[in-house]
C-alpha cells in the first residue's frame, strides 16, 4: 500500500539570509539612543524603538515567572489591542519589583512613545532588561523617548540591537527570505540575553519582525511552535527571570500571496520563523556570560517527549556537568546520575552515552573509547552530548553551555555594585 501523500511534509525551500535584522522586513523602522538609564555619565546606547509604519497582528510569549516585572504585566494586557504598532525597550533597569511606580513608569514609556510616533498608548508594548529592584529613572527617559523617535529609519536594526544588550558581548540578529509563490517575504529579530537563561522561557529578550501575509491566529500558533522548539531549549544557569519576553509583529507588506492555513506556505512559514528564533537563541547561548563552550544535549529514544525533555534539561542544568564541560573532563557519569535523578523513565542497563560521535558508556558501562579520544571531543568550543535511552523513539534536544570561574566573579556582586554606583553620584 502506498503512503498517503498528505502525510508526507513538504520539502522546506532554502532560506536566505538578508541584512537588516528587525527591520529586513518591509514597513518597518528602528532606532536607539543613549539615555544614561543605568549611568547618567554613561551614554551608550539603552534606549530602542521598533514601529510599524502599517497594522499588524502581533503575538507573544512572556516569562512565567510569578514575579514578573512591571513591563511584562503592562504589555500583557495592551497586546489584547487587534493592532500593535510600536515596542519601547529600554537596557540598564529591568523596572522589576518597583510596586505601583513600576507600573506607573512602564504606561508613562507607553504613554510617551504613542505620543511620539502618533498612535494609541495601548498599541506600545514596553520592554525592559537590567538590574531588579531599582526605580525607572524616567527624568531620562521623558527626553530620550521623542529623540529615539525622531531617529527612526528603515536600516536602524543594528542600533537597536546594541541598545537592548546588558551583560551581552556582542549583539544578536537574525534575518532571512523565503520564497512563496511567485513572491517572497522576509522575517528577521534582534535578541539579548547572557545570564539569567533557562528553559519555559529564558534575562532574555526577542523581537521579530515579519511582513507575510497570514492570519492573526496563524500566527500565535506558528510563535508557540517555534518558541517552544528554540528559546524554550535553552539554559545557561537555570533560571528564569522576571522579564523574559519574545515579541512577534506581522504587517502583511510583503508582494507574497496570503497564507492559508493547513496550506504548505503555512507550514513553510512555522518553519522559517523557528529558524530565525533557534538561530537567535543559539546565539544567546553562546554568549552566555562567561562561557567557554556551547553544548548541545540530545537525548534519543526516550519512552515518551515528556521523558526525553526530563532527561535533556537535567544534563543541561546540572552544575556538575557544566564544570565537566568547562573542565574538557568527558565524565559520563556525572551524565548518567543527572539522567537518574531527571524523572525519566529508563533502565540503566539500556542507556548509551556519546560525546562528539564517540561512545562514552554502552549499556550504562564504560567503553574502550581511548580516554584522549573522548577529552578531544569535549575539548572543541561546540560540544555535542548524546544519550541515547534505548526505550522508544521520542527525542528532545536542550542548548546549553559551561560553568566558568569567570561566571561566578562576574555575577558576585552586581546588585551592590549597582546600588553604591548609586550613592556615590548622590541618587540614593
Amino acid at each position: 500500500m502506498s503512503t498517503s501523500s498528505s502525510k508526507v511534509k513538504p520539502l522546506l525551500p532554502v532560506f536566505q539570509s538578508v541584512p537588516g535584522g528587525v527591520t529586513a522586513a518591509r514597513g518597518f523602522r528602528a532606532a536607539a539612543v543613549g539615555c544614561g538609564i543605568k549611568n547618567p555619565e554613561n551614554k551608550r546606547l539603552d534606549l530602542a524603538l521598533v514601529v510599524s509604519d502599517f497594522p499588524t497582528h502581533t503575538e507573544a510569549v512572556f516569562t512565567t515567572n510569578q514575579v514578573k516585572a512591571a513591563c511584562v504585566r503592562v504589555s500583557a494586557q495592551h497586546l489584547r489591542e487587534p493592532d500593535t504598532r510600536a515596542i519601547i525597550v529600554n537596557s540598564g533597569n529591568a523596572n522589576a519589583c518597583t510596586g505601583p511606580r513600576g507600573i506607573t513608569d512602564a504606561k508613562e514609556m507607553a504613554k510617551l512613545t504613542a505620543e511620539a510616533v502618533g498612535c494609541r498608548m495601548r498599541q506600545v508594548l514596553v520592554c525592559s532588561t537590567g538590574i531588579i529592584g531599582m526605580p525607572m529613572p524616567m527624568e531620562r527617559l521623558r527626553p530620550g523617548i521623542p529623540a529615539v523617535a525622531a531617529a527612526l529609519h528603515a536600516e536602524g536594526s543594528d542600533d537597536a540591537s546594541r541598545a537592548i544588550m546588558t551583560s551581552d558581548t556582542r549583539p544578536k540578529s537574525v534575518s532571512i527570505e523565503v520564497p512563496c509563490g511567485d513572491g517572497s517575504y522576509r522575517i528577521g529579530g534582534i535578541a539579548k540575553g547572557a545570564g539569567m537563561i533557562c528553559p519555559n522561557m529564558a534575562t532574555m529578550l526577542s523581537f521579530i519582525t515579519t511582513d507575510a501575509k497570514l492570519s492573526r491566529d496563524d500566527l500565535k500558533r506558528a510563535v508557540r511552535y517555534a518558541v517552544d522548539k528554540s528559546f524554550n531549549r535553552i539554559t545557561v544557569d537555570g533560571d528564569t527571570s522576571t522579564n523574559d519576553t519574545v515579541i512577534v509583529m506581522s504587517n502583511g507588506q510583503a508582494d507574497a500571496a496570503s497564507i492559508r492555513r493547513g496550506s504548505e506556505d503555512a507550514h513553510t512559514f512555522r518553519e522559517a520563523l523557528l529558524h530565525v528564533m533557534l538561530e537567535l537563541a543559539k546565539l544567546i547561548v553562546a554568549d552566555g556570560e562567561r562561557v567557554t563552550k556551547f553544548v548541545e544535549v540530545r537525548v534519543r529514544n526516550a519512552r515518551t517527549v515528556a521523558d526525553a525533555r526530563r532527561a535533556a534539561e537535567a544534563v543541561a542544568k546540572s552544575l556538575l556537568c557544566k564544570c565537566s564541560f568547562h573542565g574538557n573532563d568527558p565524565n559520563w557519569g556525572r551524565i548518567i546520575h543527572a539522567v537518574g535523578y531527571s524523572g525519566a523513565r529508563l533502565r540503566e542497563e539500556l542507556i548509551d552515552i556519546y560525546f562528539g560521535g564517540l561512545i562514552a558508556c554502552k549499556g550504562g558501562l564504560s567503553t574502550t573509547t581511548p580516554i584522549q579520544e573522548l577529552e578531544k571531543a569535549v575539548s572543541e568550543r561546540n560540544v555535542s552530548v548524546l544519550i541515547d535511552l534505548n526505550l522508544g523513539s521520542a527525542n528532545y534536544i536542550v542548548y546549553t553551555s559551561d560553568l566558568s570561574e569567570e561566571y561566578v566573579d562576574f555575577n558576585a556582586s552586581e546588585y551592590s555594585a549597582a546600588v553604591h554606583a548609586k550613592r556615590q553620584r548622590g541618587l540614593a
